[in-house]
């Protein structure tokens, strides 16, 4: 398959900024990052019950209008799905939520909201820690570097570590919408048997990892193999320098 670069001049998840203090840091990422939950929140209010319970069938967690969970956190995998994707002629949430909502011009809530609209879907490969905070990495569908700032991620991944995320870039670095799945060869060969026939004979790899199929088939690949007892949501501390 060929991969084509996106120029790093062009590409705001490219973030090669000089680093900043720590503290600067962390507390730019703790203001955007109750912004975004607060926009997912109300992106959220505007899916249908019914649009949510069909998408959890999709993954493998309701059967009729039943959930069927081992996990709460499980539903995270729901949300970002029904947010940030939608079928063919459909709007998003996100999108039909900025629509409505008004703030400020040149707020951070316009900031991060127009980000979130912007978030693309990654595999990221952990390189190094960055010298402020986060973590750097390696984009590798795309080929560019990312300043990742995430401080559970930063506190559990080790140099190496592969994982599946959606991304949004609101300032100097970029952020996950809020879900991310660990990437192995085992998860890669399942994902590839339970791709849509479409998706699986796309020539260009960044198409395919951007379609909307991609990602909830690779959720409901990793929820199948029991992905929470890998993965834990919880809120990081204030500072985890």
């Amino acid at each position: 398959m060929a991969v084509t670069a996106v120029p790093r001049e062009n590409n705001p998840f490219a973030n090669d900024n000089p680093a900043l203090a720590r503290s600067t840091v962390l507390a730019r990422y703790h203001q955007l990052r109750e912004i975004s939950k607060r926009h997912h929140h109300e992106a959220l209010d505007l899916v249908a019950p019914d649009a949510m319970l069909q998408q959890a069938r999709r993954l493998g967690l309701a059967q009729g209008k039943t959930l069927i969970l081992h996990d709460m956190d499980e539903m995270y995998y729901v949300y970002d799905l029904v947010i940030h994707t939608a079928p063919p002629g459909r709007l998003r949430a996100i999108d039909r939520y900025a629509s409505s909502a008004r703030f400020p011009p040149r707020s951070d809530d316009v900031l991060v909201l127009e980000a979130m609209r912007e978030a693309r879907f990654a595999i990221l490969a952990v390189e190094r820690r960055h010298p402020a905070a986060g973590l750097i990495a390696t984009d590798l569908i795309r080929r560019s570097d990312v300043w990742l700032v995430d401080l559970g991620l930063e506190a559990s991944l080790a140099q190496g570590a592969v994982i599946a995320t959606r991304l949004f870039a609101p300032d100097q670095f970029s952020m996950t919408a809020g879900v991310e799945v660990p990437f192995d060869i085992a998860l890669i060969e399942d994902l590839y048997c339970e791709l849509p026939r479409g998706l699986s004979k796309m020539k260009e790899v960044e198409d395919l990892i951007e379609d909307r199929r991609f990602a909830e088939t690779l959720y409901r690949v990793a929820l199948a193999d029991g992905i929470m007892d890998r993965v834990r949501y919880c809120d990081p501390p204030e500072d985890a320098s």
